[in-house]
């Protein structure tokens, strides 16, 4: 019997989900952006506008889980330029753990920051399901954007720059010190640690100011929001998407000084830790100046971390005085404090 390697948990490898991509998916006449390894949504064309949709799970946290659905499907939409109208939410409830108090919290949190963000909540499906240890929410997003707005990974070119809104990892201090929060304040101090869980929301893990100022600049020609996986794995994708090469100054990526202490601590890579609240913006040369000088004037943190190159020439990382090749993390390294 031919043996079958085990699967990892975390993303699956990009030359499988490439493969059944390929094998099993439609991109039927009338989708504009489909299925593709670094492509976050599909767009339809639905005439004067087109359709966005978007999925995303959230399965690390239990702590405002409805507050991370609706922003981390927000967030793909965001990056192509589109707005969020409309969300559906399927709820696993786990049978030994699930009583009154804990559906309706959940529901209260995506109906909360729904309506802040002027997102319907329009439906779904919710089960108490058996073998489950925690909540599994899943969301399904819909948006819309005007044909001549829509951001289109497939404009990347050679030479043109990236540009990292924020310091990384945001999420995944936040995660931290939600998780960890007993342990931690024996180590540092109650008020430390509820700075870390606030990052959450404030900056908060919403790239929509990020997007939207990047748009006012215009001539973006890219926009990847780190998630599952870190900044690193996320500039995998991005050069995926693009069909091209990538080098990367890890100097100029900005970490959060709370995230580079709680990822030491636990022995975790910054670069592969889980990163929302942070946007990758691809920009022609020309124009970098102008998107840093405008994130600059809302200080909002941004560097240009790097530039497109030929796919020749792969992904790499420059460290120091060396260069290797930018690593990338099948499996998120926040998995290793649960």
């Amino acid at each position: 019997m031919q043996h079958q390697e085990k699967m990892v948990p975390g993303k699956l490898d990009h030359d499988t989900l490439n493969r059944l991509l390929r094998k099993y998916t439609d991109a039927g006449n009338r989708i504009v952006i489909g299925s593709r390894v670094g492509e976050d949504a599909t767009v339809i064309d639905m005439g004067d506008q087109l359709l966005v949709l978007k999925t995303d799970p959230i399965t690390f946290i239990t702590d405002q889980i409805g507050y991370y659905l609706v922003h981390i499907n927000a967030n793909d939409i965001y990056c192509l330029g589109a707005t969020p109208r409309w969300l559906l939410v399927t709820l696993l409830l786990p049978a030994e753990k699930t009583d009154h108090t804990l559906v309706e919290t959940i529901f209260s949190q995506i109906s909360k920051t729904c309506k802040k963000e002027k997102i319907s909540f329009c439906g779904g499906h919710t089960e108490i399901t058996p073998g489950l240890d925690r909540v599994m929410a899943v969301g399904q997003m819909v948006g819309v954007v005007r044909r001549k707005q829509l951001i289109n990974k497939r404009k990347i070119w050679i030479d043109d720059h990236v540009i990292l809104v924020g310091s990384v990892p945001l999420e995944g201090t936040s995660i931290i010190a939600r998780e960890r929060s007993g342990e931690l304040e024996s180590l540092y101090s109650a008020d430390f640690v509820e700075h870390c869980q606030n990052l959450l929301f404030k900056p908060g893990i919403s790239v929509k100011r990020y997007a939207q100022i990047a748009m006012q600049v215009g001539s973006v020609h890219g926009m990847h929001d780190p998630t599952e996986g870190g900044i690193s794995t996320a500039l995998h994708e991005l050069s995926v998407a693009c069909d091209l090469g990538i080098e990367i100054y890890e100097e100029k990526i900005s970490t959060l000084t709370e995230g580079k202490l709680l990822c030491d601590h636990y022995e975790l890579d910054p670069l592969g830790t889980i990163a929302s609240g942070s946007l990758l913006v691809v920009v022609p040369s020309n124009r970098v100046r102008d998107f840093i000088s405008a994130y600059a004037d809302k200080d909002i943190p941004a560097e240009d971390i790097g530039v497109i190159t030929s796919l020749e020439k792969g992904r790499r990382l420059i460290r120091k005085n060396e260069t290797i090749e930018l690593p990338f993390f099948h499996c998120d390294e926040i998995i290793k404090i649960f």
